[in-house]
């Protein structure tokens, strides 16, 4: 079994440092939290951890003095510093004093996760090698669902829900999924459904029809077009996912090398893809997945 890593969340803010905490346990991380420096020396001194996420302004001890604190109870221990506060100059100044790295606030869960990956990487002097769809997909569990059989409308509302938590902090980015995997009752996944699929749902089939080449030259009138995308929306409410979804998109296996994943998306034009393990799935990989590693190679050279 693959140990966890032990991941102190050091921040003055609650909902930041509780949510934080939260999404990275979903994620397999062993997590605990301390709401200033003081608790964070008390429970460092108490129980060890592998990575140390520390805000760098807080009331009483800050980031800067925690970190040279914690140095001296755990040299290896690696700490990745917080600024929400414009402050460039500060974080780049506890990189001269042993920390690991530093991010920006907001951050985005998947750069943090990172970053907590790597430096734990670090602290235990493993080869840092290019990263596998398992390792950066979203878990499905942390991925919109919905049965075929339920309305469109249950499905539109579920992808609402998903980027109103996107924002349910002002200190956390999660992207919205723009996407709902569908699902049937024996755990199968047997589609997609995506606002794309929604936008060609919500045209009437006259429009969406091939048309005889004389008919390109057709001009419609300003009444024709008055009030047909609102009649259209609720007559697509009522149908059923299965009526509109798209065809499930391909799987890999959480082993597969990126450029190869790279290469299958690019090639067969899919802005997603399942992620199995022993032929269930794990996760979802996005084209969104992919554009987060190039930037993070980018900026990392």
């Amino acid at each position: 079994m693959e140990k966890k890593i032990r991941v102190l969340m050091v921040d003055d803010e609650e909902q930041f440092r509780v949510t934080t905490s939260k999404i990275l346990s979903r994620r397999g991380y062993e997590t605990t939290v301390a709401g200033s420096g003081e608790e964070a020396i008390e429970i460092l001194k108490k129980s060890p951890q592998d990575v140390i996420i520390l805000d760098i302004k807080m009331p009483g001890m800050d980031g800067h003095e925690a970190l040279a604190r914690i140095k001296k109870i755990d040299p290896d221990v690696e700490v990745i510093m917080l600024t929400g506060h414009g402050s460039l100059e500060s974080a780049k100044e506890s990189l001269r004093h042993g920390a690991f790295d530093y991010l920006a606030k907001p951050c985005d869960i998947d750069l943090l996760a990172s970053k907590i990956r790597d430096a734990y990487l670090a602290r235990s002097g493993e080869k840092i090698e290019e990263k596998r769809a398992g390792d950066i997909m979203i878990p499905i569990e942390d991925y919109t669902t919905i049965d075929p059989d339920s309305t469109v409308k249950e499905g539109i509302k579920r992808l609402q829900k998903s980027f109103k938590s996107a924002v349910s902090t002002s200190r956390i980015m999660e992207t919205g999924h723009r996407s709902i995997v569908v699902f049937d009752r024996d755990g199968k996944m047997v589609g997609i459904l995506s606002i794309r699929d929604l936008i060609a749902g919500v045209l009437p089939e006259y429009l969406s029809a091939p048309k005889p080449s004389m008919a390109d030259s057709i001009v419609y009138s300003p009444m024709f077009w008055s009030g047909l995308f609102t009649s259209q929306v609720k007559v697509l409410s009522k149908k059923k996912i299965r009526e509109v979804m798209s065809d499930a998109p391909p799987t890999v296996s959480e082993d597969t090398n990126l450029m190869e994943l790279a290469y299958l998306m690019h090639k067969e034009g899919h802005r997603r893809v399942a992620v199995v393990r022993e032929s269930k799935v794990v996760g979802v990989v996005r084209e969104q997945e992919l554009f987060f590693e190039m930037n993070k190679i980018i900026s990392g050279s």
